[in-house]
């Protein structure tokens, strides 16, 4: 279970499955593992379209759950739980994701006509590269620091 903690919180492993959209960490935690009270700042491309933004871990309780926020960017709310289960030798990793488009009405339609889906699709297959790390042993250099 620590070990999936561990990944889900690897800002290296999230810029590995993240390549497609050319993403980076530019300022806060850079590499490693994100930790309580800490920030990370965002960049990327989507839709063709430029985006930062800056994420917060506001609560922490390892290995269990972690909770970050979007503190600045281009959502009007956007709220993370990762919560961690282990049954046996099994872990179970939940996505509780909140967020919301911004521009009223009509962010409301783009987020019904394909962001929702987009963001599901892009929370799979992160989660999938989790998984394929923590069970072949992928990323085993994780730095905490």
């Amino acid at each position: 279970m620590q070990r999936c903690f561990d990944l889900a919180r690897s800002i290296d492993l999230h810029v590995h499955s993240m390549k497609f959209s050319k993403e980076e960490a530019i300022a806060g935690r850079k590499s490693g593992l994100i930790d309580l009270h800490e920030t990370v700042t965002w960049k990327a491309r989507n839709f063709g379209i430029n985006f930062t933004m800056t994420s917060k871990v506001n609560t922490m309780e390892s290995p269990v759950c972690f909770i970050d926020e979007m503190i600045k960017g281009p959502f009007k709310k956007l709220h993370h739980q990762h919560l961690f289960t282990s049954i046996q030798d099994v872990t179970e990793m939940t996505d509780i994701f909140e967020f919301n488009a911004p521009a009223g009405i009509f962010g409301l339609i783009v987020e019904q006509l394909f962001l929702k889906e987009y963001m599901v699709d892009l929370l799979r297959k992160r989660n999938l590269m989790i998984k394929a790390a923590a069970e072949n042993g992928l990323f085993q250099d994780l730095s905490i620091d």
